[in-house]
């Protein structure tokens, strides 16, 4: 069983990252939103909200990405969902090393399937899902504006 939930996180872990590239990366510029939306072949609506907005890409094979931005134009957090697993390693950028190996850590503790859901270092990422039905979110909680909950990042 620890063989099996150990092949498991690195099947999770390969899956997320051979995904879809070019979202935009947890605490860069929100100037990432338009490249994101071309490479997606999708169309992008933005939504503002108390504090934040929200930049939605609806791509051409059914994935929405929601990418949170806070006023200084900082993205601090991005939720999916689609057919396809997102690429993690360009999504958390400077972050997805921390997540890889807590992921791990994770997986050997838990023994068995399901989502995964890490914190670490005020990193938070949540995947779920199985084939062509993959969601999740993640979000870096000192970038999260003053005024806005982290329950947002959806």
């Amino acid at each position: 069983m620890k063989k099996f939930g150990m092949q498991a996180v690195a099947l999770l872990l390969l899956a997320c990252a051979a995904g879809l590239p070019a979202w935009a990366v947890l605490g860069q510029p929100v100037q990432s939103v338009e490249a994101d939306r071309a490479h997606l072949k999708g169309q992008i609506r933005l939504i503002q909200r108390q504090g934040y907005s929200v930049q939605r890409i609806a791509a051409a094979d059914g994935g929405i990405v929601r990418e949170f931005v806070s006023p200084d134009g900082i993205v601090f957090g991005v939720a999916w969902s689609g057919p396809a697993a997102p690429d993690l390693h360009q999504l958390l950028g400077a972050y997805f090393s921390a997540f890889q190996k807590a992921a791990r850590q994770t997986q050997t503790l838990r023994r068995r399937r399901g989502p995964l859901a890490v914190q670490v270092d005020g990193l938070v990422v949540e995947v779920g899902g199985h084939m062509r039905a993959y969601h999740g979110r993640a979000y870096v909680e000192n970038l999260i504006p003053s005024n806005v909950n982290q329950a947002v990042v959806q």
